[in-house]
Order: C-alpha cells, then sequence, then structure tokens
C-alpha cells in the first residue's frame, strides 16, 4: 500500500462517519424529540412513540442503503 491509498482509506472513513452522524442528527430532529412526556398529552406522547418507530425504521433504510 502507498501512502495514497492509506489517506485515502482514512479519508473514506471519516467521511462515513460524517455522514451517518448526519443522517442521524437529522431523522432524530424529523422525529421531533422536544417535550418531556410529563408536558405532552396522551395523543402528543402516541405520537411521539409513532414518530420513535418511524425514525428506527428509516435509521435502518437507511444503514441498508448505505451497505450497497
Amino acid at each position: 500500500m502507498n501512502l495514497n491509498q492509506i489517506i485515502n482509506m482514512v479519508l473514506r472513513i471519516l467521511l462515513r462517519r460524517g455522514v451517518n452522524w448526519g443522517v442521524n442528527k437529522g431523522i432524530d430532529l424529523a422525529a421531533g424529540k422536544g417535550k418531556a412526556p410529563a408536558q405532552m398529552t396522551e395523543a402528543e406522547r402516541q405520537e411521539a412513540q409513532n414518530a420513535r418507530e418511524l425514525a428506527k425504521r428509516a435509521r435502518k433504510a437507511a444503514r441498508l442503503t448505505r451497505r450497497l
């Protein structure tokens, strides 16, 4: 392995971590992590639960597409 290949490998690793971090932050933001459960109505609590499940599925889908 020459120096160019090593640099490219390290850059790919860092870029992959950065993209993963960004995708996870965006999904969390879209899921609406905001209020504490004590301040929510029952409907808001149910909606937050659905958003967390949807975010979990979106994270899994993003992971699968990154593998391809």
